[in-house]
């Protein structure tokens, strides 16, 4: 058991020190802050979203290229997940505190039962999420299945600006997100 631990958290270590995720490849990567945790990008350090787009809990598609405009808070998550619980409430009120200025947010339940999932979000969570229990999204942005919960920030122009690789709360996120959204939008698109 010891050494199924030992193994596990340097696994952890390895990925979270190796992949910047979303912050764009080669050279770029070291241009980007980061703590091993928390990774935040300079607006001409940011590379493209992937794709994401699928079946929400509720019924019905997402594309996230259709909140183009919009920054975009993305949070990984499973009903299993004892730190999704506890970020639950701090995710809400960022969301509700940040959407005048032009912020959407959209969960993606990972490694889940539709079921369990949408008992999870009754009463905690008033945006969206995408259903993706092969946690297909979550390898699209580089986000292993030991790091859940993961949030990711994208910017108005659908960029990876910062990417959080553990539960969050609202004194954290609220202010990066609040940053985000202020930012000017680049005069010429990459």
């Amino acid at each position: 058991m010891r050494t199924r631990r030992l193994a596990a958290a340097l696994l952890a270590a390895v990925t979270a020190g190796t992949a910047l995720v979303g912050c764009s490849s080669g050279s770029e990567e070291s241009r980007c802050e980061s703590d091993g945790v928390t990774i935040t990008c300079a607006p001409d350090q940011r590379s493209k979203t992937p794709k994401v787009s699928g079946e929400l809990l509720t019924g019905g598609s997402y594309d996230v290229s259709e909140a183009r405009g919009q920054v975009v808070v993305v949070n990984f998550w499973g009903s299993w997940c004892a730190p999704c619980r506890a970020e639950a409430d701090d995710l809400e009120a960022t969301y509700q505190a940040t959407k005048a200025s032009g912020v959407t947010f959209l969960g993606i339940n990972v490694q889940d039962s539709k079921d369990k999932a949408i008992a999870f979000e009754e009463g905690r969570v008033t945006y969206p999420s995408l259903f993706d229990p092969a946690s297909r999204q979550a390898l699209n942005f580089d986000i292993p299945p030991n790091t859940t919960p993961a949030t990711v920030v994208l910017d108005r122009e659908g960029q990876v600006a910062v990417v959080i690789r553990r539960a969050v709360t609202r004194e954290e996120l609220q202010p990066v997100v609040e940053r985000v959204a202020a930012e000017q939008p680049a005069t010429g698109s990459r």
